[in-house]
């Protein structure tokens, strides 16, 4: 992790959960990071938290779901921070409370456009900073195992959808990388069941509630582990796709 030292990382959705532990993480190991959320207030208390680490964190304003706010948040760190030399797109949503066959447009959009069109813009931006600078970064997506096999679960019906085509856009992007020539690593970080407050959001009665309470699962800071050891690998290494489980999860 030495060659990132003193650079800069941008952290999609660092107000809480993975996204939070990634930032810790990253600083610890003294990156510069700029965490974007919604609830940026979270992401001022997780710097004040880390005051007097190797790195540092700043908070900045942004819903993933707005390009405006996408594009506002890459320029104000390249002006006030630095050129981005590491994506990390970790935020998401699930909106659970529909189905596909009576479903509700607003919350099959809101996934769309926060998993798959905010990733896509945000990964945009950062390789065009990157490119004209000839920075040799690094973009990683939090995917999730639901991106590479069918997971069931009533009323969470185009999550599975949009991590399928996260799975899909890391590939389909590293290839283009090498076409073009651009010496950018793209990874996808696929884990299992994380606990997190959004996995404690779909428990909508007692039951969902025991099979989540009683399930194996991951920490956040398992998540950010990965995303430090993909950091880590040299320059000969690319890890285009991590998939860490639970141990005993039945996924």
């Amino acid at each position: 992790m030495d060659r990132w030292r003193g650079k800069v990382a941008i952290v999609t959705g660092a107000s809480v959960g993975i996204g939070a532990a990634i930032c810790y993480r990253l600083v610890e190991e003294g990156c510069l990071v700029v965490g974007l959320a919604r609830r940026v207030e979270m992401v001022q208390q997780h710097a004040k938290g880390l005051q007097g680490k190797r790195g540092k964190l700043y908070a900045y304003k942004a819903d993933l779901t707005v390009e405006e706010d996408i594009i506002k948040a890459f320029k104000w760190t390249l002006e006030n921070v630095g050129p981005v030399h590491i994506l990390v797109n970790n935020a998401g949503t699930v909106t659970g409370g529909t189905d596909l066959i009576s479903g509700d447009t607003a919350k099959w959009r809101t996934v769309m456009d926060t998993n798959v069109i905010g990733l896509c813009i945000a990964t945009r931006e950062a390789i065009q900073i990157m490119k004209k600078r000839n920075i040799e970064g690094h973009i990683i997506h939090i995917n999730s195992v639901t991106g590479h096999s069918t997971i069931y679960i009533p009323k969470i019906n185009v999550y599975g959808a949009s991590k399928y085509a996260v799975t899909n856009l890391a590939e389909t992007l590293r290839k283009e990388l090498i076409a073009e020539k651009i010496n950018i690593k793209v990874s996808s970080v696929s884990p299992g069941l994380v606990d997190t407050a959004i996995i404690r959001h779909l428990c909508n009665d007692r039951k969902s509630e025991q099979i989540v309470d009683e399930a194996p699962k991951l920490e956040s800071e398992d998540v950010a582990d990965s995303v430090a050891y993909i950091l880590s690998t040299p320059p000969n290494v690319h890890i285009t796709e991590l998939m860490i489980r639970p141990f005993g999860e039945l996924f």
